[in-house]
């Protein structure tokens, strides 16, 4: 059974910060470039954040550039998402997935047909 589980979700006020991590079970992701994406009530699923599968290259939405960091690490089998100033906009289901073209994130990274395994989603909420 191949499946990526993320966690650290929660509520958190304006302005605080999160971590999301997510963790690979049935397969190592040293392979793969991950993508972080996000759901909002009412709203598509779009693409957040994405890392290459050495760590050496990263994309990020406009809406979140300087707010987020995305990271790996790959002796840990792990992807994590931090995730500072969060603003109320940023509630949402967040999932994280690998990329089909496994090594590179390539100009279509925020694109859901890129991703081939998609975890279950983390619920991340900002309210005051």
């Amino acid at each position: 059974q191949l499946q990526l589980v993320e966690s650290g979700g929660g509520l958190m006020q304006p302005g605080g910060s999160l971590r999301l991590s997510c963790a690979a079970s049935g397969f190592t992701l040293d392979s793969y470039a991950i993508g972080w994406f996000r759901q909002a009530p009412g709203k598509e699923r779009e693409g957040v954040s994405c890392i290459s599968s050495s760590g050496s290259s990263t994309n990020y939405a406009d809406s979140v550039k300087g707010r987020f960091t995305i990271s790996r690490d790959n002796a840990k089998n792990m992807v994590y998402l931090q995730m500072n100033s969060l603003k109320p906009e940023d509630t949402a289901i967040y999932y994280c997935a690998t990329n089909r073209r496994r090594a590179a994130c390539g100009s279509s990274w925020s694109e859901t047909q890129t991703f081939t395994t998609w975890g279950q989603g983390t619920q991340v909420a900002v309210s005051s």
